[in-house]
């Protein structure tokens, strides 16, 4: 689905003018509480909020080009802006002037362009008068416009509700599934009475009960049937539950759903403008804009996915020389597409028809950074080395940018959707393109989840990780490389105790009894695992309740629920789960720890001003930090000191940045040490050149902050 520019702009602005009416409203009414305040009894909360109301709208309106809202909203800044600092006291007609103010700027909403400029003009240098010193112009008699502008009317179909009134309501509605859990474990506790009672009455009847005692049976008889007769009722009424809590809760999910076309929205102005700095060429196509999903996975999703796009532009595609020597089309296409599958789960593919992933570079950069030897290296599938591009710090990029290059964007692209319990694959094809996929879940507000008891207590694991449940004997685990394994399908699956993992004493087996350990594997990502547990109780629908502060981030713990008995279970996060079951195995001793030595980084910079900028992020740090003034002072301190990387501007009198990396790059000596250039020069050309003399990263002072230039060095060094 592509989308062109006007319906784009046409999509913008009618969420403008929804966002604007909403700003308009809060500036209306407290310009009026700040007009009945004393003028001697302040009021900075109010008058903090109308400001932060005008900065807003100021800001919205140039989103969308609207500069007759964005200068009028500007003037009105700076009046508050001298209110806030007592520069000077409110007039009474002051507020006549931002009143009309407001006016008009709604008659903008309602008809973009529809005021004379020489009356804006006017409106604007009003306002700024009344924020300035010189003495003010009385108000005329009459207000500049004889009637009131009303906002524009919604839709009779359409209202608006504050997004924390509607989450509070779906919360109350999310809660009523404890209520149909519940009303189904009692209406089971009669039905079990039941039986149990029956049972005891046919045993007394065995008996041969007479007399006296045959109308006590007679008696019992009929509690008996009051209990069939309520244990009904209760099953009745525990269905009859349970179809209005589904209702009310599938109607309480689809107040929360939305189209990703909310999202998708970005993407074409972001593919178009990176293109365009890498002097590369794009199309980006778009479909599935209107499949629905939680709002909540939603702005989750935003950042992950614009890093794939920015991933695809930066890494996948090729220029168009290079496109057309090798017979494709000069501009690339970049494909966004989401696909609702299996009923509750959606897949978003992010494609592009590149190059493709180089799988060995990938596989170098695990091993330089000891995730994996160069021994298993060697021995890994496609489809395991292309999962190791997910690991924090490893990327297949020669040089370091502000758009990438620093190896996180991945790990925390899989991260996020571990979190939200989805998953992540990739796919790839050299000289055709690669493809990621994530699968996600429509809903957060509910799961089923998999109850299992380790160490006396309940816990509950998403279903959707769970790959298998089942049990073996204890005399069947094996033990290699001093790990216990478990066969399943003729493979060795690694195998934990949870109750180890999580750090809980286990409980030990009966005496006499055959023993058995129930085990649940669990997988997410490429991550597989079997945890021994004491017992798997079932599956059933689980209401996720996050844990308040100070629990907000407890290792291994998502949150919890509440089960139909009324006991609370927490719920346990695979992904952290899967990380702590590594620190249970059995690990050779390591070496005595050295001394953390303070890394040398020597700062090339002409401007003193810069110099010292870096000198102090770099010792803030933990650096040590030596200067030099060019790049010839920079050659001759690299050749008598010990260093371990170099910062350096390239536009330098003497030797510049370019030459001085390629004379490191050609001395044997310093030939590997680090070099990091930071520079103005943003052109695309600039950074091929710096790719070519050997630079490690390129960071653009534009856009320069001081965590990529620590993370670069962090990962370089």
């Amino acid at each position: 689905m592509s989308i062109p520019d006007d319906d784009f702009l046409k999509t913008l602005l009618a969420a403008f003018q929804v966002e604007a009416q909403e700003h308009l409203q809060v500036m209306s009414a407290g310009l009026l509480e700040l007009e009945k305040a004393p003028a001697a009894s302040p009021t900075p909360d109010l008058l903090e909020d109308v400001y932060r109301e005008a900065h807003s709208l100021k800001g919205a309106a140039r989103a969308v080009s609207q500069t007759h809202i964005e200068s009028l909203c500007q003037a009105m800044e700076t009046v508050f802006a001298a209110w806030k600092r007592q520069a000077i006291q409110p007039l009474p007609a002051d507020f006549d002037t931002l009143h009309r103010a407001t006016d008009l700027i709604q008659q903008l909403v309602d008809v973009p362009g529809g005021i004379e400029p020489a009356r804006l003009a006017q409106m604007v240098a009003g306002i700024e008068q009344l924020g300035s010193d010189s003495p003010r112009p009385r108000a005329p008699e009459k207000p500049e416009f004889a009637e009131p502008v009303l906002p524009a009317t919604i839709g009779s179909d359409t209202i608006r509700v504050a997004a924390r009134k509607l989450d509070g309501l779906i919360l109350q509605a999310e809660e009523m599934l404890a209520v149909k859990l519940m009303a189904s474990q009692r209406a089971g506790d009669l039905q079990e009475l039941r039986l149990q009672f029956a049972e005891q009455l046919r045993e007394w009847a065995k008996a041969g009960a007479g007399g006296a005692e045959s109308e006590s049976l007679h008696q019992f008889r009929q509690v008996e049937g009051k209990l069939l007769a309520l244990s009904h009722s209760a099953e009745h009424d525990s269905h009859a539950i349970s179809r209005m809590v589904d209702d009310l809760l599938d109607g309480s999910k689809e107040l929360l759903m939305q189209p990703f076309l909310t999202l998708l929205n970005v993407l074409p102005k972001l593919v178009r403008d990176l293109s365009r700095d890498q002097a590369k060429e794009a199309d980006l196509v778009l479909s599935g804009g209107e499949v629905e999903i939680d709002k909540r996975i939603l702005e989750e999703m935003k950042d992950p996915l614009i890093h794939l796009v920015r991933n695809c532009i930066d890494h996948g595609i090729e220029k168009p020389d290079e496109r057309t020597r090798h017979g494709k089309p000069s501009r690339a296409t970049i494909t966004v597409s989401v696909t609702q599958v299996d009923g509750n789960k959606v897949e978003i593919a992010v494609a592009d028809d590149g190059a493709g992933i180089a799988v060995e570079k990938v596989t170098i950069a695990a091993v330089n950074h000891r995730f994996v030897s160069e021994a298993d290296a060697r021995q890994l599938d496609e489809t395991t080395a292309l999962s190791l591009m997910f690991l924090s710090g490893v990327s297949t990029a020669p040089i370091v940018t502000e758009i990438s290059g620093r190896g996180l964007g991945l790990a925390i692209v899989r991260e996020k959707a571990e979190r939200l319990g989805g998953r992540v694959s990739v796919q790839t094809q050299a000289g055709k393109g690669t493809t990621f996929r994530i699968l996600l879940p429509l809903t957060l507000a509910t799961f089923r989840g998999t109850l299992v008891q380790a160490a006396g207590q309940p816990f509950v694991i998403p279903t959707a990780n769970v790959e298998r449940v089942g049990r073996v004997r204890e005399a069947e685990i094996k033990t290699v490389a001093n790990h216990e394994t478990i066969a399943l399908n003729g493979r060795a699956v690694a195998l934990v105790r949870l109750a180890n993992v999580l750090e809980l004493p286990a409980t030990s087996p009966t005496e006499g009894e055959p023993v058995w350990l129930p085990f649940v594997v669990v997988a997410a990502g490429e991550k597989r695992m079997a945890f021994g547990v004491e017992a798997v109780l079932g599956v059933q629908e689980v209401l996720v309740k996050p844990l308040g502060k100070p629990l907000v981030r407890i290792r291994n713990i998502a949150g919890a629920t509440v089960l139909g008995s009324g006991t609370a279970v927490l719920i346990l996060n695979v992904a952290d789960l899967l990380q702590s079951a590594v620190k249970v195995w059995p690990v050779a001793k390591s070496a005595p720890a050295r001394a953390v030595e303070r890394k040398a980084v020597l700062v090339v910079e002409d401007s003193i001003t810069s110099r010292m900028l870096l000198k102090n992020i770099l010792e803030s740090a933990g650096y040590q930090v030596k200067t030099a003034v060019d790049g010839l002072d920079a050659l001759s301190k690299l050749k008598t000191e010990p260093f371990d990387g170099v910062v350096s501007d390239v536009q330098m009198p003497k030797l510049d940045g370019f030459s001085l990396t390629e004379k490191i790059r050609a001395d044997r000596k310093l030939s590997e040490m680090p070099v990091v250039l930071v520079t103005a020069l943003e052109r695309p050309e600039d950074r091929e050149r710096g790719v070519d003399v050997g630079a490690n990263a390129y960071i653009v002072k534009s856009s320069f902050d001081q965590s990529n230039l620590l993370e670069a060095l962090r990962r370089l060094m």
